[in-house]
């Protein structure tokens, strides 16, 4: 009998998890320590992640000055689309509500601080940070990412004689991605024990508020595609019967896998076949994995206010829109990890006074979640290369 994969372990996990609390309440809530462990473990990431991978990201290729007119016109879509997707998710959640019930506890300290909204001039001055060493101390994700942004261009404005930094930060980021590894094989049993403790405190209740959270998921993922990428296609004049055919085969491995790594060749091959020429399917699709997350955008817009809505914590639109920069900017640095959006959101829920215990309840379907998010972002990725090639003057054969 072949050995279940991680994926497996963490539905089994996540069963376990359920029937302790609802049958042995008393003693699913004896694991909380497994629980907050395991999240200790996954913020640990966040800091040295964030900063490694950017910093070689904008220093390291300097993909960023030879893209030219072609990256100029990708990083327009990623964005441009990335904020739709954002926005989408944002809608669904505050319309469909799935939170509401589900009763998450905040501590003293999160109930006190959340009481006093921020101005427009205090969260600009919060953005940038005065040390980043206390802004690592703290997982301060925002001022994280602005320090290692102003760090990596001045890296790539170095030249030669930031090499040795450079290098260091590939190698951080390689590291930490090996790390993330480790710590995911931990899933299981953090997933299990955050689903014990959950159900036995809040009851079957919780339950229900995830299953609406992975419905609304899917169906806003649904509504994505056909509202927003099939019209983009339609616009751009690109044959759509033949780009399905193309980006079945990837969207399909997507799915199944929840990983879009294991997706890319084969998008890489087919979206070539299909007509996209060599150098720019080769710059897009790649450049798309950190910039142009379709799905997992619109996930993390309906988490984050997911938690806010179990948590009895009502953000104003300001506070949204302030949130959904935070995990947009940093989901740029993490797109490669394992669990990415999981880890984004642990770094950024505490920053907004949200409770951690959200990211363990969240990891509970987080599974399910992720397949549907993997294959809209190879979909979003592989639409993205046709839109550019178009904007490039390629045409495209009816019976690509």
């Amino acid at each position: 009998m072949k050995r279940p994969s991680l994926i497996g372990w963490i539905f089994i996990g996540m069963a376990a998890g359920i029937l302790i609390g609802l049958i042995a309440p008393d003693w699913g809530r004896k694991l909380a320590p497994v629980s907050t462990i395991f999240l200790r473990l996954v913020r640990s990431i966040i800091a040295p992640l964030i900063f490694g991978t950017l910093v070689y990201g904008i220093a390291g290729g300097g993909d960023l000055k030879r893209m030219g007119r072609i990256g100029l016109k990708s990083i327009l879509y990623f964005e441009a689309v990335t904020t739709i997707a954002l926005f989408l998710g944002l809608a669904a959640v505050n319309l469909v509500r799935p939170g509401s019930g589900v009763a998450l506890e905040r501590s003293g300290a999160e109930s006190g601080v959340a009481q006093a909204p921020p101005t427009f001039a205090s969260i600009l001055e919060h953005v940038f940070p005065a040390s980043i060493i206390d802004a690592m101390a703290r997982g301060d994700v925002l001022q994280i990412v602005v320090f290692s942004l102003l760090f990596g261009a001045g890296c790539a404005a170095a030249g030669s004689r930031a090499k040795p930094v450079v290098s260091f930060c590939e190698a951080l980021g390689e590291v930490m991605f090996r790390y993330t590894h480790y710590v995911m094989y931990l899933a299981p049993l953090g997933v299990g024990a955050a689903i014990a403790v959950t159900v036995a405190s809040k009851g079957s209740a919780v339950l229900y508020g995830l299953a609406k959270l992975v419905l609304t998921m899917y169906i806003a993922q649904i509504v994505f595609v056909a509202a927003v990428l099939s019209p983009i296609v339609a616009a751009s004049r690109i044959p759509l019967r033949s780009l399905y055919r193309a980006v079945r085969e990837p969207f399909l491995i997507a799915f199944s896998t929840a990983s879009s790594e294991a997706a890319l060749p084969s998008a890489l091959e087919n979206i070539e076949r299909f007509g996209v020429p060599r150098h720019i399917v080769g710059f897009v699709l790649p450049a798309g994995y950190s910039f142009n997350l379709d799905g997992t955008t619109l996930y993390l817009s309906l988490a984050s206010i997911f938690v806010a809505q179990a948590a009895g914590v009502t953000l104003s639109w300001r506070e949204q829109l302030l949130m959904m920069l935070s995990l947009m900017l940093t989901s740029k640095g993490v797109a490669g990890v394992p669990r990415a959006a999981i880890v984004i959101l642990a770094g950024t829920l505490p920053a907004f006074h949200l409770p951690a215990e959200g990211v363990a309840v969240l990891l509970g379907v987080d599974a399910i979640l992720d397949m549907a998010r993997t294959s809209v972002n190879v979909l979003g990725n592989c639409v993205a290369s046709a839109v550019v090639a178009r904007w490039e003057g390629v045409s495209f054969a009816k019976t690509a």
